[in-house]
């Protein structure tokens, strides 16, 4: 499942280059933005591709590339405050025999748990389909794989910015 990342990289690459030439940048009244999602769509692409439609991951983002690209939400970091103040209202209302308190603390982290793999299930592609144990195996390729890509982006950028530089 896994390839080496100087593999990974490469195939990233070669796949990326193909895209981004297919995706006709010379037209000169595409705005930022247009060349911005034009750009993370053939390297999320790329990336899928050259994974090749080994995982869940890379098959969810080829079968349907225009997929809402996830972030983080606000609603998100506030469902975990709200965790955490529930658990904190339970601890001042409950009684404090010893099988209460690991009542409370088991429902706690199961919660917590279950809410946590629902935010990871919408942030990997295709992971709303997945179980437990294949959603952290997924999670993990598709890590490895974003890391590759932001490399690629980084090496890409810096070049571009040491070639423009004035030469002395």
């Amino acid at each position: 499942m896994h390839l080496p990342h100087s593999t990974l990289k490469q195939e990233f690459v070669k796949k990326w280059i193909m895209g981004l030439q297919r995706c006709k940048f010379s037209n000169k009244n595409m705005s930022i933005f247009e060349r911005k999602k034009a750009i993370k769509l053939s390297a999320d692409t790329a990336m899928a591709s050259a994974r090749k439609g080994l995982t869940c991951w890379s098959r969810a983002l080829i079968s349907n590339p225009d997929r809402p690209v996830p972030t983080t939400t606000r609603r998100a970091s506030s469902a975990c405050k709200k965790i955490v103040k529930r658990s904190r209202r339970i601890r001042r209302t409950a009684k404090w025999g010893a099988a209460r308190k690991g009542q409370i603390t088991r429902s706690i982290a199961q919660c917590l748990v279950r809410k946590r793999t629902q935010i990871l299930k919408s942030l990997i592609p295709g992971g709303e389909f997945m179980n437990e144990v294949c959603l952290i195996e997924e999670t993990l390729d598709y890590i490895t794989s974003l890391r590759v890509q932001v490399d690629v982006m980084r090496s890409l950028a810096s070049a571009s910015a040491r070639a423009s530089e004035p030469h002395n």
